[in-house]
């Protein structure tokens, strides 16, 4: 959500190589990186501060602050819409504490253009989520971040996408399949339009659900492909940990 991001590539700060959780995915004339996880074998994390309750800001600064405790970033994708202090505006929980509550507010912007949604973990499984359905829902998260908007609701495109619409921008977002069991998270690499995004996760990858991360400051850390994207600081960091070995 923040102008002006710089793209690049920075070999020297990738660890050891994610495998194929990553890989090149073309669809109706747009390429995007597609990187999917079963939640049963990998280990998904949210990180917003360290532990001077600084934002982290970058995935090198996460990648070193894991590295000192023995564990290592194998994947890493910003994850939800933030202010200038780089607080989530939304929902925001870590380690089952609740950072930020649920923001039901209408206003400007992508994170407004409702309905928007909650990716979370709970009992072991990953999810997506409409925000009032989530926070009536009762569930109890391990982590779960708010962002908006909704991309797929219920196998069906957000009602605002237009398809002739002429926004396009780099756009991540996160989707859930196979009962909770697989999350698939992706960027583009072509400025794309809602509608297409959105497309691409029901059509494509069939994720019952979806849910939009940004769509300037959008940037992927995979090892596997030798890519750490760098630019403006970010908020919350969604990331796959192991422990290194």
């Amino acid at each position: 959500m923040v102008a002006g991001l710089v793209i690049a590539m920075m070999p020297a700060m990738l660890g050891a190589q994610a495998g194929t959780a990553c890989k090149p995915v073309r669809y109706l004339d747009n390429d995007y990186t597609v990187c999917q996880f079963d939640v049963r074998r990998e280990q998904i994390e949210l990180f917003w501060r360290d532990g001077g309750n600084e934002a982290f800001g970058s995935f090198r600064r996460l990648r070193m602050y894991l590295d000192d405790q023995g564990k290592e970033l194998s994947f890493a994708m910003n994850a939800g819409m933030y202010n200038d202090a780089l607080a989530p505006i939304g929902l925001y929980v870590e380690d089952s504490k609740s950072l930020k509550a649920a923001n039901h507010r209408d206003g400007p912007g992508n994170f407004h253009l409702k309905p928007n949604g909650v990716f979370y973990m709970a009992g072991g499984k990953a999810g997506v989520a409409e925000t009032g359905a989530f926070t009536r829902s009762g569930i109890k998260p391990r982590i779960a971040s708010q962002s908006g908007p909704m991309l797929v609701i219920d196998g069906k495109l957000h009602p605002r996408f237009l398809e002739d619409s002429t926004s396009r921008k780099r756009r991540n977002g996160v989707g859930v399949k196979d009962g909770g069991n697989t999350v698939i998270f992706v960027i583009s690499e072509d400025f794309v339009t809602f509608h297409q995004f959105g497309s691409l996760f029901r059509d494509q990858l069939k994720t019952p659900n979806a849910l939009f991360f940004d769509g300037t400051i959008s940037s992927l850390y995979a090892p596997g492909l030798s890519r750490a994207d760098w630019g403006r600081p970010m908020g919350p960091i969604v990331a796959v940990v192991k422990n290194s070995e």
